[in-house]
């Protein structure tokens, strides 16, 4: 009888298998890196790394390490910004530029032509303060005739910074100024009940001005005896001092913020302090 000839077992890797047992087998401590000589038909598809008792292979891992280290600790530090929302309210007589001053600040426009707001609109400005303070303001537009209406109480609640508007032109409401600043602080106040900020916009400085407000020094002296943080001569229409009214006020809330965080982190010192010491009598716990 004829024997069979032996059937031989075929190698069925492919070649990206093959590639990786090779890699595998250079990362292994027993392959000699400088001693090793591949063939010209079994070349790897990659290219071995180099020795680790080299000093080009030490530097590199030093210099992975520290960009590792540098994004771990940009990543600390993006996560420690801080978000703050705040409510303002932008309050003043019918007419006096309310609404041209949000959009303008809010929206970078101006238009003559626009309704009398009717009750309560609302606008919404994102502020990057600065690389560890994102600042979000809620602006409050309220109707100049609803100085005298219930619903202001409801509308002040939870503010914590305000613009008072009038009109340059127009001195009955700057004569105004006063009775909103009035409704506005036996309404809403900080959480120690001090007045909430509150800077006054002499609004349409762009036209002809009446009243006090050509004499700069009696300004600054009415703002002090009435309880204004500062006052700034304002135009919606050619953007005059828009954004700097706004930073001032911004600013202001921000100091009482952080006043106000560490007066209550004091308190919870003295309580801690206070409740510790209860319980002693004369040096000696009390066994009760």
């Amino acid at each position: 009888m004829i024997e069979e000839a032996p059937v031989r077992r075929l190698n069925r890797r492919t070649r990206s298998e093959r590639n990786k047992r090779r890699e595998r087998y250079f990362y292994s401590n027993d392959y000699n890196y400088e001693s090793d000589v591949l063939s010209d038909d079994a070349l790897p598809l990659f290219t071995p790394p180099p020795s680790p008792n080299n000093n080009n292979f030490i530097k590199s891992n030093k210099k992975t390490n520290n960009t590792e280290n540098i994004k771990t600790s940009y990543a600390n530090k993006t996560t420690e910004r801080k978000d703050h929302l705040y409510k303002i309210l932008v309050i003043g007589d019918l007419g006096a530029g309310k609404t041209s001053i949000i959009k303008r600040y809010v929206h970078r426009f101006f238009t003559q032509h626009y309704r009398a707001t009717i009750g309560v609109d609302f606008a919404l400005k994102v502020l990057n303060w600065d690389d560890n303070t994102l600042i979000r303001l809620q602006l409050w537009d309220i109707a100049g005739q609803e100085r005298y209406g219930n619903m202001t109480r409801v509308y002040y609640k939870e503010a914590v910074g305000a613009f008072i508007v009038f009109d340059v032109t127009r001195t009955n409401t700057f004569e105004s100024v006063a009775k909103w600043k009035s409704d506005l602080d036996s309404k809403v106040q900080l959480s120690d009940g001090s007045p909430i900020p509150c800077v006054l916009l002499a609004n349409k400085c762009d036209q002809q001005k009446e009243g006090l407000v050509n004499h700069p020094s009696k300004m600054d002296e009415y703002c002090k005896e009435n309880g204004f943080t500062t006052w700034f001569e304002t135009s919606a229409k050619d953007n005059i001092n828009i954004d700097e009214a706004a930073n001032a006020l911004v600013k202001k809330i921000l100091e009482n913020d952080t006043l106000l965080n560490v007066e209550s982190l004091k308190d919870e010192d003295k309580f801690s302090i206070s409740k510790d010491t209860s319980g002693q009598r004369n040096g000696k716990m009390c066994s009760c």
